[in-house]
């Protein structure tokens, strides 16, 4: 079966410390094997970014069957868990790194969010 992941970046390659707020994601398709079959860089539309909708929102529509973050508030934490995705914490710089060491089993499965932001406001 294949996966559906998806990274929340800055540019569609260096990984985002702030879910909600970043400018764009990486959505990798990995094959039965692992092996990358597409990359592609969406950008954020959601209301963050003068569109509609929670960011959460914008992700599920992509029917992910997991996330890699580095950090991911507990509201949206709760809806991808509800939709049956996993939600994994990297503590990697660039989409490839996070891949690998998904692909090496090596990202803890997050069970709750942070309940702070750097930026002075809450995680989505």
């Amino acid at each position: 079966m294949n996966k559906k992941i998806v990274i929340p970046t800055v540019d569609g390659s260096i990984i985002s410390s702030h879910f909600g707020r970043a400018p764009y994601f990486a959505v990798v398709e990995l094959d039965e094997h692992g092996n990358v079959i597409t990359i592609e860089r969406m950008q954020n539309t959601s209301d963050h970014f003068g569109g509609s909708g929670k960011p959460k929102d914008f992700l599920l529509a992509l029917n992910p069957t997991v996330l890699i973050v580095q950090e991911i508030g507990p509201g949206a934490l709760q809806a991808f868990e509800q939709a049956g995705v996993s939600v994994f914490r990297t503590y990697a710089d660039n989409v490839e790194g996070a891949i690998r060491d998904y692909k090496n089993n090596e990202l803890q499965k997050l069970d709750r969010g942070c309940t702070h932001s750097s930026h002075g406001g809450h995680h989505e």
